[in-house]
């Protein structure tokens, strides 16, 4: 397969380019002319001024269209990832929420099915749509003061034996866990896990700033949904917000609704981070992609989609996660936040792949990287999608 377009982003701009694509990956990318060369046997796909960008990852999802990763179903599964695609999604790391061990570990094991299925079945079309890159474990190591819509009563101190045990079930493909630096004595987890390959991310914690610098000295590498479940910050005490913006080399991710986060705000975040440490997230739940009124869950508390876009917790409206979509997550950054657009993109390209050591796979359009490519009109609206070299979405 052969594609080529007028505005191909590489290296940090637009540019005309063609690629060529074979076996899932990345063969070879050149120059514009060269396309027609390459594509006389098996046909040029031609994308005009329409942007070409890499594929988005969402490293913080709970769920979407119905489906929840603490359900773990295979065939939900399959849907979801079936689904993503349409806001331009080409990886993802379902997120489980606290929950009682029992039925964490349930949900994992389930999951694990699902991804060792679509690893056997993803050139066939029984299993279509975005990668399961592993598993973002929220929980249940957070802090009972900044559980946020997490489910309290689920909530455990750190502990190596448990997180074992969950690693365990779900076949060593955590790929991500979020915690509470402060309730880690010793920071031991956080060591073993950043020594297991697992990377740490601090979230839903009463952690002061110093706590976060020796979190981060310990092996812990990004935040979790910035500004958001944290101590905020003042001018006296940074908290674990001012850590996110002060930090080196530490990443973080910010829901990027214009919801939980003021736009001036995603301003300010990308402006401390740079372009290389931001990372947008949607932590959407179920409900997402469904209709007004409808109900899902969090950690087995019941959750409603809300009329303002937002997803609740249905006993007392506290915010639950979003119902935002990728491509319109950026599209707001651009637009609204006003932050530079190879900032915006690498926040849900490349900077996600490098958190995940998988860079040279994903997160840019390189040769021998995979052939996971969205292609974008000029309002951000999804018009066509590659996942490994083959096309899922065609607006």
């Amino acid at each position: 397969m052969v594609i080529r377009g007028e505005r191909v982003w590489l290296g940090g701009q637009f540019v005309k380019a063609s690629l060529k694509i074979e076996n899932g990956r990345i063969l070879k990318v050149g120059r514009y002319e060269d396309g027609e060369q390459w594509a006389k046997k098996e046909g040029l796909i031609d994308c005009g001024r329409d942007c070409l960008i890499p594929g988005l990852i969402d490293i913080h999802t709970h769920g979407a269209f119905g489906f929840d990763t603490d359900d773990g179903l295979r065939d939900g599964l399959r849907q979801w990832a079936g689904k993503l695609p349409l806001e331009g999604v080409t990886a993802f790391l379902p997120t489980t929420a606290a929950q009682t061990p029992a039925v964490l570990k349930t949900a994992l094991e389930n999951v694990s099915a699902g991804i060792r299925a679509q690893e056997k079945e993803k050139r066939s079309p029984a299993w279509p749509g975005a990668q399961i890159l592993g598993v973002h474990m929220e929980g249940p190591f957070l802090s009972r003061d900044y559980a946020g819509a997490q489910a309290g009563n689920s909530i455990a101190l750190p502990s190596i034996e448990q997180f074992q045990e969950y690693q365990k079930a779900a076949g060593g493909r955590i790929r991500c866990l979020t915690l509470a630096p402060e309730e880690d004595g010793d920071f031991a987890l956080t060591r073993y896990c950043s020594e297991s390959g697992v990377m740490v991310s601090m979230g839903h914690s009463a952690a002061d700033y110093e706590t976060a610098l020796l979190a981060t000295a310990n092996g812990a590498s990004s935040m979790t949904h910035v500004f958001n479940a944290m101590t905020g910050f003042h001018h006296r005490r940074p908290g674990l917000a001012g850590a996110a913006l002060r930090i080196p080399n530490l990443y973080g991710e910010i829901i990027c609704d214009g919801l939980h986060c003021h736009p001036s705000v995603l301003n300010v975040f990308f402006a401390a981070k740079g372009k290389n440490f931001g990372i947008m997230v949607t932590d959407s739940l179920s409900v997402k992609g469904c209709p007004v009124g409808t109900e899902g869950r969090l950690g087995g508390q019941p959750v409603v989609m809300g009329e303002d876009g937002l997803a609740r917790l249905k006993d007392n409206q506290t915010i639950a996660g979003s119902t935002l979509s990728m491509n319109q997550g950026l599209k707001l950054l651009v637009e609204e936040a006003m932050v530079p657009f190879e900032c915006a993109l690498n926040a849900c390209t490349i900077n996600p792949a490098r958190l995940l050591g998988i860079e040279r796979q994903k997160g840019r359009i390189m040769a021998g990287c995979d052939a996971d490519l969205v292609l974008l009109g000029a309002e951000y609206e999804v018009k066509r999608v590659w996942c490994r070299g083959e096309e899922m979405v065609r607006n």
